[in-house]
């Protein structure tokens, strides 16, 4: 069954080191993609998300141009990143993980996402929706994201590990066949 991403209840951060002494936090504010969600076997389950790399929100309007700019994420010429599963599997029953490749740029690589079924819920407007919770680390520089500046102090301006969090609300999609015979 078709399902819709609701951005309006979802969220896609990501953490980094920054000066080797404090985290950055930041997020895509722009992101959409379908879900086939199989509440009877979720390892049938796939997901493809899109978002716009120039979407990204650190709350410094400086360091986002920076972060936007061909250093990093080259938005103007690679505007979007995107995640297509590839394999889902369940590890208990409100837990699983999805292994999907990750496209940044021109780089695709294998990530795997640990992932929280929180159940379903129907809204008052007759909608029912899903809700999930994600999360995974990657190194940027697997993503050729190699931009960096050495510290006088030692060390570097940004790590290369980035911790992404994901917070995901679907929505279940009539289908076209239930349309039809109302």
């Amino acid at each position: 069954m078709k399902w819709q991403i609701d951005p309006a209840h979802s969220e896609i951060n990501f953490t980094v080191r920054h000066m080797m002494i404090s985290n950055v936090r930041g997020r895509f504010e722009k992101f959409a993609g379908t879900v086939e969600f199989n509440e009877t076997d979720p390892t049938q389950s796939s997901v493809e998300v899109q978002i716009e790399a120039a979407s990204l929100n650190t709350k410094e309007a400086q360091r986002d141009n920076h972060l936007r700019s061909p250093d990093f994420l080259d938005a103007e010429h690679y505007p979007v990143l995107s995640f297509k599963s590839k394999h889902v599997s369940k590890t208990s029953d409100n837990m699983g993980r999805i292994v999907g490749d990750l496209t940044i740029r021109t780089v695709t690589r294998e990530v795997v996402l640990d992932v929280e079924y929180a159940g379903q819920a129907k809204s008052p407007w007759g909608t029912t929706s899903a809700g999930f919770s994600a999360s995974t680390s990657i190194n940027r520089k697997d993503w050729n994201l190699t931009w960096n500046q050495a510290l006088e102090t030692g060390g570097v301006l940004v790590g290369d590990q980035i911790k992404i969090a994901i917070e995901l609300e679907i929505v279940k999609q009539v289908e076209a066949e239930a349309v039809a015979s109302v």
